[in-house]
């Protein structure tokens, strides 16, 4: 759900929507900072902070949050779905489209007003999988 009111795209926020558009790698806020700071050297973290996450109200980008992992960070706001190495935390797009999900039709099973959903895939990345395949052949 987008926020009412004005919402003005400051030279701050519009550097962090350029360094994220141009990044697939779905960076933490710290991340985000330190390429931001190579444009605006003077920017805290806390501004970054702040920032993310009203672009995310607006919908400009998606916030991705697991549980045990810091947030990352998503330039691509259209509808996708991720997925996420188990030991590295490697966060990936998910190559597919994304599942036709009629949430009106989960209304008459819940008093919860529905304003979106999320999939999300977990799994392990190449490199790990492989670390894990070579641990296992020398054990």
């Amino acid at each position: 759900m987008v926020p009412s009111g004005k919402f003005r795209i400051t030279r701050q926020r519009q550097v962090i929507l350029e360094e994220l558009r141009k990044d697939t790698s779905h960076p933490t806020a710290d991340e985000v900072c330190q390429r931001v700071r190579q444009k605006l050297p003077h920017i805290s973290l806390g501004t970054v902070y702040r920032n993310l996450e009203l672009l995310a109200e607006y919908g400009l980008i998606q916030k991705i949050e697991l549980a045990g992992s810091q947030r990352r960070f998503d330039g691509n706001a259209e509808t996708h779905y991720h997925i996420h190495c188990n030991r590295c935390g490697r966060v990936e797009d998910l190559p597919v489209r994304p599942f036709r999900i009629n949430e009106n039709s989960f209304r008459a099973t819940t008093r919860f007003q529905i304003t979106g959903h999320r999939v999300e895939f977990f799994g392990l990345c190449p490199k790990c999988r492989n670390e894990s395949e070579l641990t296992a052949r020398t054990d």
